[in-house]
């Protein structure tokens, strides 16, 4: 168990710090815009920039952490984040700072299809929703700390910031290369095509794809309404960095609510209470309204990721994928979502206001939520309703 707790706190680092690179846009967004003349629409291209690159790449990810180990893997995506940082420090235009996020992004899904595969393979299955829970709280507490490094970076200059983040990755692979990497495995076509057929994998997918939808919406419209209302990059950052503290605590909470009940008691939580938060959202006004309804809507959005990861591996599982390869396909459908949320979200709401994009993020989650209500037995519900499998931790096949 030693090995275990060792992995997963690197594990747990590297998905923070990544998501950390995603989020460090949010309180700097304000001052490009000013900057570069940025639309809401052009600001929504600029957040989805990152997930652009981790969908172009996510099944390249995958196939590395598969073909030639998750720790090489996770090499070439500390590699990427490197250069892309340094980039990020010194680019003095819109398609620079374009560029620069891309590659943040190619390189996260090499980090992530690595990291996650490398903890599964030696993880015990009965622990898989709480290490899953706890690596997925780092990664949200990264993504909802990250506005805190973009603070810094608009009080002490870019190039400090992201110089040292550059380095950063530097000391992170140096880390990976302590480590027992997990042995490599073939991509199998079959068990791929399997896959895509099988129901828990599916809406694992689509549970990754959908709170990423909601972050990209609520990472372009929040911090821009709050600097409207005269708030600055420290203040912005601020509310982030409350939310991340909580989120901290969420991840490995829901990991063992996942373990003990099932993927979809969690997920119902989150579409319920995240439909009424994105309606509130929308009419939210006044900062001392706004900014709880935020923060209470990223701890609900984010709720829906650590079952995503669970039904993903249990349905990986049943049919012998690869879990690289199930993680290089999360990855896709992650950055589906990160890519459609600010750039729709942005340019929706640059023609008709904040209201309309929040309202259709309510409707997405009250359309899942009733997706996923429970049946009858004889319905054939989208939770997969078969004979319990011996790798089916998440207890799927009973909900």
């Amino acid at each position: 168990m030693a090995a275990v707790r060792r992995l997963l706190l690197l594990v747990a680092v590297l998905v923070a710090v990544d998501t950390m690179l995603y989020a460090a846009l949010t309180p700097l967004l304000p001052h490009f815009a000013t900057e570069f003349g940025l639309s809401k629409g052009r600001a929504g291209v600029l957040v989805a920039a990152y997930a652009a690159g981790a969908l172009v790449f996510g099944l390249p990810g995958g196939v590395a952490a598969v073909r030639f180990g998750a720790r090489r893997a996770v090499l070439i995506g500390l590699t990427l984040m490197g250069l892309s940082s340094l980039g990020f420090a010194f680019v003095g235009s819109f398609w620079g700072l374009f560029a620069a996020r891309f590659i943040q992004g190619a390189g996260s899904a090499f980090t992530w299809a690595g990291a996650l595969a490398w903890l599964l393979a030696v993880a015990p299955k009965e622990r898989r929703g709480e290490l899953l829970g706890t690596a997925m709280g780092a990664a949200v507490f990264g993504a909802l700390f990250g506005p805190v490094i973009g603070a810094l970076a608009a009080l002490l200059g870019r190039s400090v910031v992201f110089t040292a983040l550059s380095a950063l990755a530097v000391v992170l692979g140096a880390w990976a290369f302590r480590l027992e990497d997990a042995p490599a495995e073939e991509p199998s076509r079959p068990a791929l095509a399997a896959a895509m057929r099988n129901r828990s994998f599916i809406l694992g997918l689509v549970l990754m794809t959908l709170p990423a939808l909601l972050f990209g919406i609520l990472s372009v419209l929040g911090p821009l309404h709050l600097s409207d209302a005269g708030w600055g990059a420290a203040a912005i950052g601020g509310v982030w960095l409350v939310a991340a503290a909580l989120e901290s605590i969420e991840g490995p909470l829901v990991g063992r609510l996942v373990d003990r009940r099932g993927s979809m008691v969690p997920v119902r939580i989150s579409l319920a209470v995240g439909t009424v938060l994105s309606v509130a959202l929308a009419f939210g006004g006044r900062p001392v309204v706004y900014v709880p309804l935020l923060v209470s809507a990223s701890l609900a959005y984010a709720m829906l990721f650590t079952p995503a990861f669970a039904l993903l591996a249990d349905g990986a599982d049943a049919v012998g994928l690869a879990q690289g390869m199930a993680f290089g396909l999360m990855n896709a459908a992650w950055a589906t979502g990160a890519v459609l949320g600010p750039a729709a979200g942005g340019a929706i709401a640059g023609a008709t206001g904040d209201i309309v994009p929040f309202l259709l993020a309510a409707v997405l989650c009250a359309g899942a939520l009733v997706a996923v209500r429970p049946r009858s037995e004889h319905e054939g519900v989208v939770a997969v309703r078969v004979d319990r499998l011996p790798s089916d931790t998440a207890r799927i096949g009973r909900e």
